[in-house]
């Protein structure tokens, strides 16, 4: 998986180096035209309004993205829009989905009062926006058991069966589904 991260850098430089019109770089895909099934499917999320838990949203989405192939999170670029928005707010952390690879997290500062781990919270809302419900209660190492599993767990890694269940939902996602 770490594969990706290297081939999305050459990614990047055959973009920056790609077809030019008007003098402008054209990217040759974005997100509005995801890739055919069977292909990573990019995911942009937008932490201008994550205050400062902007680098546990960073972190969380390197953990998806070292976890599976079939999606994969970037940060959007200034000023474009993004599929999965993030808000810091004082009440508890939850995701309001726009559907399967979107939505809105908000990253309630009252979890992080209790003493929960705010890589695990950005993992798990994550994964909500992701297509995985809560699943409560649950241990440590059920990543979507969330809170349940009390704030000594720091394990912010999905599980095998979280990690298949993401891969099914975007291997046979329609090419329109996003965005």
């Amino acid at each position: 998986m770490r594969i990706r991260t290297l081939t999305g850098a050459v990614a990047a430089v055959l973009v920056l180096s790609g077809p030019v019109v008007d003098g402008q770089a054209v990217a040759v895909r974005t997100a509005d035209t995801a890739a055919p099934s069977g292909e990573t499917r990019v995911l942009t999320y937008d932490t201008g309004r994550a205050g400062e838990f902007a680098s546990a949203v960073d972190r969380g989405a390197a953990i998806w993205n070292d976890s599976v192939d079939a999606v994969e999170l970037r940060p959007a670029a200034s000023g474009d829009p993004a599929d999965i928005r993030v808000v810091v707010d004082d009440g508890w952390p939850r995701t309001v989905p726009g559907g399967v690879g979107s939505g809105t997290v908000y990253f309630g500062r009252e979890a992080v009062a209790e003493g929960h781990s705010t890589l695990r919270i950005a993992a798990h809302e994550l994964g909500h926006v992701l297509g995985l419900p809560d699943r409560k209660p649950g241990p440590c190492s059920d990543l979507m058991s969330g809170a349940s599993a009390g704030p000594s767990c720091t394990s912010a890694r999905p599980n095998a069966a979280e990690r298949a269940e993401v891969e099914k939902k975007f291997e046979r996602a329609p090419a329109g589904l996003f965005r």
